[in-house]
C-alpha cells in the first residue's frame, strides 16, 4: 500500500482497493488493521498491481471495486453509470423533508442511473411510491440489479426524461447532466458516461427541458428538486420562477455549496 500511495494513490483509496482484494465481503476498512500480518498471493499482488494502475489512470474506485456506498446502502455500479457522490445525498435529504408526514405520496426521479436517489428514497419513506426513469436501458439493467439485492420496490421506466412517464407526481427529483461541454473537468471524469454528464453548450439544456415539461406530470402543490453546479443555483431558481413555480429556494451540500433548488408548483385556486 505504501508503495502505492508514493506512486500518488490517494490513501483511502489504496485502502478501499486493498480491502476489495484481500477481504471483498467486508466493507470495514479496519479489517486491514486487524489483518495486517496477511501476505498477498502471486495472483492478488498482480491484481493489486493493475488496480492502482488503474486508479492512477481516474478510474474511480466505485469501478474497480464494483460498489458503492450511498446513503446507507449498498450499490452494486458499473461503468454505464455515474459514481454516486456524497454531495447528491443533499437531494435525499430534502425529497425526504418534504415526504416526512408519512402520507402516501408518489416520486419519480428522473435520471436515475444506478438508481441511487430512488433507492434511498424507497428505503427510507416506505410510504411512497417510486419510480425511476432513464434513457439508457444499460443503466436501467443495473437500478433493476441494485433493487432487486435490496428488497426495494421501484417502478423503472426507460425512456428519454418524461417520453415514459404517465400520471402526475407529489414529488419529481433528479441529478441530470449539468456539465457544460467545453468544461476542462470532463478529463478528469472520462470513464464516466459522458451522456450522464454533459448537458449543452452552459450545462443547462437538460434542467431546462426539466423544468419545463415537470407541471404536466406534477400534482397541484407538488415539488420538484434538481441538483446541479456549483455556480448554476441561481440560474436554475430563476428558470423555476419563469415557469411558475412557488417557494424557490436551493439547499446546500455539506461543503456550504448550494447543491439543488427546487419548488413548487402551486395549487389549483
Amino acid at each position: 500500500m505504501a508503495q502505492a500511495m508514493q506512486l500518488g494513490l490517494d490513501r483511502n483509496d489504496a485502502q478501499w482497493l486493498m480491502l476489495h482484494l484481500m477481504a471483498p465481503a467486508s466493507s470495514d476498512r479496519a479489517w486491514l488493521i486487524t489483518h495486517d500480518h496477511l501476505a498477498m498471493s502471486a495472483t492478488q499482488w498482480s491484481s493489486w498491481q493493475a488496480m492502482v494502475a488503474r486508479r492512477l489512470d481516474g478510474l474511480p474506485v466505485a469501478y474497480l471495486t464494483g460498489r458503492k456506498y450511498f446513503y446507507g446502502l449498498e450499490l452494486h455500479i458499473n461503468e454505464q453509470v455515474l459514481d454516486p457522490r456524497p454531495d447528491t445525498e443533499t437531494l435525499v435529504d430534502w425529497a425526504l423533508d418534504l415526504l416526512h408526514d408519512g402520507h402516501p405520496a408518489k416520486v419519480l426521479d428522473m435520471g436515475t442511473g444506478s438508481g441511487a436517489v430512488a433507492l434511498a428514497l424507497a428505503a427510507q419513506a416506505a410510504h411512497a411510491q417510486l419510480s425511476g426513469s432513464d434513457r439508457s436501458e444499460a443503466a436501467l439493467a443495473v437500478a433493476r440489479a441494485n433493487g432487486q439485492r435490496l428488497g426495494l420496490s421501484v417502478n423503472w421506466l426507460q425512456g428519454n426524461w418524461f417520453d415514459a412517464v404517465t400520471g402526475a407526481f407529489d414529488l419529481i427529483v433528479s441529478n441530470p447532466p449539468y456539465i457544460n461541454e467545453r468544461d476542462p473537468h470532463l478529463l478528469a471524469l472520462r470513464h464516466e458516461p459522458r451522456e450522464a454528464l454533459v448537458s449543452g453548450e452552459d450545462g443547462l439544456a437538460d434542467v431546462r427541458h426539466l423544468v419545463e415539461h415537470a407541471p404536466i406530470h406534477l400534482k397541484p402543490g407538488g415539488w420538484m428538486l434538481l441538483e446541479h453546479g456549483h455556480d448554476q443555483a441561481r440560474a436554475v431558481r430563476t428558470m423555476l420562477m419563469d415557469r411558475g413555480f412557488a417557494q424557490v429556494q436551493s439547499r446546500k451540500d455539506l461543503a456550504g455549496i448550494e447543491r439543488c433548488s427546487g419548488g413548487q408548483w402551486p395549487e389549483v385556486e
